[in-house]
């Protein structure tokens, strides 16, 4: 009888504490049994910094005490596009009021357009979407957005607002070069997922090897995407450093230099 071959272990890596997860949702119900020894891993797996999502004004009033004892964990707050007709004047004046009172949020998002699961309204998406830019603005901080089948119409609209040269940040990355070169051209970061370890991703590879390593970040979006060996388990960012181990390989520079460095692009752009 044959024996699977056990996954590698992210303690394994040996990476020191200067990596970021530039995207996680530790706040969900999927690490409501183990939420802080998976912080705890985090650490000694080498990540210093987590950016935790809340999805929305509710979640953040329910579950920002979650993160009370954990100052390595710093907040982004956004409407998600799937949502988008739940973005209110009551829910807005919400937000606004949490990110002047919580400096621990440090950009609004994820926000943008979800053609995928067409769950909203495509104009009750953008309009969400523009509202939520001008939050951004008028707090100074930093966007981070969400497109899934929408790449066009997100690009169109940041630009069409003006956001050329702001610090924006496409998280969950996937595409190919063509989108890649119009975010760096546009002066924007891309934060670069699990997948990218997997077989049969070579435009999302191809993309990779040609993003600048200053505007290069990683991140999980836990619990969902694990890079391998641990696709199809649950995230979480202890894992991250599978995903940084795999864009090293493509770019040809050591792991421990890209884990450098995509730390200090997320403690830049976040302001860590």
């Amino acid at each position: 009888m044959s024996r699977k071959k056990a996954r590698q272990e992210p303690e394994s890596l040996e990476l020191p504490l200067c990596g970021v997860d530039s995207h996680a949702h530790l706040d969900l119900e999927d690490f409501d049994e183990d939420r802080e020894s998976i912080l705890a891993r985090a650490m000694a797996c080498g990540v210093s910094h987590i950016i935790n999502v809340f999805l929305g004004p509710d979640a953040f009033e329910r579950n920002k005490g979650l993160f009370d004892n954990h100052p390595q964990v710093s907040f982004l707050l956004g409407v998600h596009p799937n949502d988008a007709d739940k973005l209110t004047e009551e829910a807005l004046g919400r937000m606004r009021e949490h990110l002047k009172l919580y400096p621990r949020i440090k950009g609004v998002g994820e926000i943008g357009l979800d053609y995928y699961w067409e769950r909203v309204d495509h104009d009750v998406q953008k309009q969400a979407f523009i509202r939520q830019l001008d939050l951004a603005r008028e707090f100074s901080l930093p966007v981070i957005i969400h497109s899934r089948d929408a790449n066009e119409d997100c690009v169109a609209i940041l630009e069409e607002q003006g956001f050329k040269g702001y610090p924006v940040l496409w998280h969950c990355f996937g595409a190919g070069l063509e989108l890649a070169k119009t975010l760096v051209d546009n002066g924007w970061h891309i934060s670069v997922p699990g997948p990218v370890s997997f077989r049969k991703t070579d435009d999302l590879q191809a993309a990779v090897a040609r993003i600048p390593f200053d505007r290069l970040l990683i991140e999980t979006d836990c619990p969902y995407l694990a890079p391998e060996p641990w696709r199809g388990k649950r995230n979480h960012p202890a894992l991250v450093g599978f995903t940084a181990r795999r864009i090293a390989q493509i770019k040809g520079r050591p792991l421990e230099d890209l884990w450098q460095i995509t730390g200090d692009n997320a403690r830049r752009f976040f302001g860590l």
